[in-house]
């Protein structure tokens, strides 16, 4: 997380103007950044990015 940390200032992002759906997108947008050099597969972000959306989404129905 440090190496995002680095390029990410938070003065320069200001989150709590984004909408939820922004936000969370924004999250994934980092999440990408910091597991870019782990053993994971781009399926294993993709499910567990689904995974994630299908929880925060069905809430609103």
């Amino acid at each position: 997380m440090r190496v995002v940390a680095a390029k990410i200032r938070p003065e320069d992002y200001i989150l709590a103007v984004l909408s939820p759906e922004d936000r969370l997108d924004a999250a994934f947008k980092i999440a990408g950044e910091v597991f870019k050099k782990t053993k994971l597969t781009m399926r294993d972000i993709d499910n567990a990015v689904k995974a994630v959306r299908r929880k925060a989404y069905e809430k609103k129905k």
